[in-house]
């Protein structure tokens, strides 16, 4: 292992740790500002976010010829969110689920990976399989924003129908954290995304230069050092969340994750190009 090899590892997880704790404050910053609730903000723009990495090494793999490499960044990267970082998130601050993506977000999750086990038993994901795909990511993602505004407008109504007395406790849009502009923690969210992009970016490369010198095919290198590299940005996001007591948008950074690599990485990244299965990957791999 070289030296320049080592302090890009150093580097990456310094850039991982450091974007997840702004990407956590702007994040929950912007909730508040805009009356939209943690869990939601988790499973929609921190869990886009924290994705982009696995987009762009996907994108990056299927246009350089390595499909198994696209493949299994997204498939071991769900498999790694789940196991790994939803377990050592739990291990540092035990997780609340509410009934909302129990009941919710979960099964929808389940429905997506379904999806993509059966349209891949062709032994390819074509450019239709892609739109199907990046069609359910985009209407569970619309729906999902609808339904939260709607929410959030019927508890204001019944705040200003409720007598003064009953409100006391309540947080208004004027207090604390809500007073945040919505520019400055859009900026905080995007500062912290680019840190985690570039340090996720140093450890994969670093990681995929010595899996290739010991000679592991692109399928393996991207179920495990890739996928596992590309899923640091929502390890650092949901453990700095998890310490500072949001649990809601940690939880829900896994799951949305999920839901953005199948519909949005894997969907659109077939619709570049279309994307082999290996059968190995089909048997074992995509079921799990």
């Amino acid at each position: 292992m070289s030296a320049l090899t080592v302090a890009a590892l150093a580097v990456g997880f310094a850039l991982l740790i450091g974007g997840g704790e702004v990407l956590v404050r702007g994040a929950g910053g912007l909730a508040a500002t805009l009356g939209i609730s943690p869990l939601v903000v988790g499973l929609t723009v921190v869990a886009f976010a924290t994705s982009a990495p696995e987009f762009a090494v996907s994108v990056d793999a299927a246009l350089s010829g390595y499909p198994g490499l696209a493949v299994g960044n997204v498939v071991g990267s769900n498999i790694a969110n789940i196991l790994l970082i939803l377990g050592m998130t739990a291990i540092v601050a035990p997780l609340v689920a509410t009934s909302r993506i129990v009941r919710v977000d979960i099964p929808i999750m389940v429905l997506f990976s379904l999806v993509v086990l059966l349209v891949a038993l062709d032994g390819t994901i074509s450019f239709l399989d892609g739109l199907l795909l990046f069609a359910g990511l985009v209407t569970y993602t619309t729906a999902t924003i609808v339904i939260a505004r709607k929410q959030d407008g019927d508890r204001a109504t019944e705040a200003l129908d409720a007598p003064a007395g009953d409100s006391a406790g309540e947080t208004t849009p004027t207090g604390g954290e809500t007073s945040h502009p919505v520019l400055l923690n859009s900026a905080l969210v995007i500062a912290g995304v680019a840190l985690l992009v570039i340090g996720a970016r140093l450890l994969v490369t670093a990681a995929s230069d010595l899996a290739s010198a010991w000679g592991m095919s692109d399928l393996v290198i991207g179920l495990t050092v890739v996928a596992v590299g590309t899923s640091l940005p929502e390890l650092a996001t949901s453990m700095v969340a998890a310490i500072r007591g949001e649990r809601d948008l940690a939880i829900g950074n896994i799951v949305g994750s999920n839901m953005f690599n199948i519909g949005a990485v894997l969907g659109m990244t077939s619709l570049i190009a279309p994307i082999e299965i290996a059968a190995g990957a089909i048997r074992f791999d995509l079921p799990i």
